[in-house]
């Protein structure tokens, strides 16, 4: 085994402990407001279901705080970032100002977790909450020019360990890949099609998503469970970051 895959394993082992105390799941009443709200995406539904939305996004807070709790355990960087729930979850309203959808709310809850906060645009890990389409995730999504073309030059000189990361057992069997969603047709600027990482290269994102269930969400082990993949996502997030900083 590498130096890198013995290193990972032996920080898993050590906060695998911390990990399997976190048993905070989510509450049926959070998943019954999010289907609502799809069915009923007006403010004036909104307003009079006012305090069913404060009750599910207290619930969703809580649980947002068990994994940053984690998370601390997990990836250093978070632990000396000092986050906190309120600061990591996204807002429910929607900027409709330039979109088709007018849509008042948006039909998930979402947080964010990366060094620094959601101000910095460094890799990090996010849960969405969504009845039919939860997921844990995490990476470098969609970043402006110049920390993407950071991230290509990173890959482009150390290939190798990126290739580790990504066919690492535990990472090919929760996450299966990086997502092609966000690919160029040709090459970037300055690299040539021949180029061993140009697969890579060519995403303008570097994510990657595992799918949850809706019956894993009210289940005691969804935080081991969310945490266990951020777990398996961390040499990655940590890579992404090397470079970008």
């Amino acid at each position: 085994m590498s130096a890198l895959g013995q290193s990972f394993w032996h920080r898993l082992k050590e906060v695998a402990l911390p990990i399997a105390t976190l048993t905070l799941m989510l509450q049926a009443e959070t998943l019954t407001f999010l289907r609502d709200l799809k069915a009923n995406n007006t403010k004036t539904w909104f307003d009079a279901n006012r305090s069913a939305y404060e009750a599910a996004r207290a619930d969703f807070g809580q649980f947002v705080s068990q994994l940053i709790e984690g998370l601390n355990a997990i990836d250093p960087d978070l632990a000396e970032s000092n986050l906190q729930a309120k600061g990591c979850m996204f807002r429910i309203n929607r900027d409709v100002r330039f979109s088709t959808n007018k849509s008042p709310y948006k039909t998930n809850f979402g947080a964010w977790f990366n060094k620094g906060g959601k101000k910095l645009e460094t890799a990090g890990y996010y849960f969405n909450l969504e009845p039919g389409h939860s997921f844990i995730a995490g990476g470098l999504y969609m970043p402006d020019a110049t920390v993407l073309a950071k991230a290509r030059q990173e890959i482009d000189y150390n290939v190798d360990e990126f290739n580790q990361i990504l066919t690492a057992p535990a990472f090919a069997k929760t996450f299966n890949g990086l997502s092609r969603e966000d690919t160029l047709q040709r090459p970037p600027k300055g690299y040539t099609p021949d180029n061993p990482a140009i697969e890579y290269l060519k995403l303008k994102s570097f994510t990657a998503s595992h799918a949850l269930p809706d019956d894993a969400l009210t289940k005691p082990s969804l935080t081991k469970q969310a945490l266990d993949g951020f777990s398996t996502l961390q040499p990655l997030i940590s890579y992404l970051n090397r470079a970008v900083e």
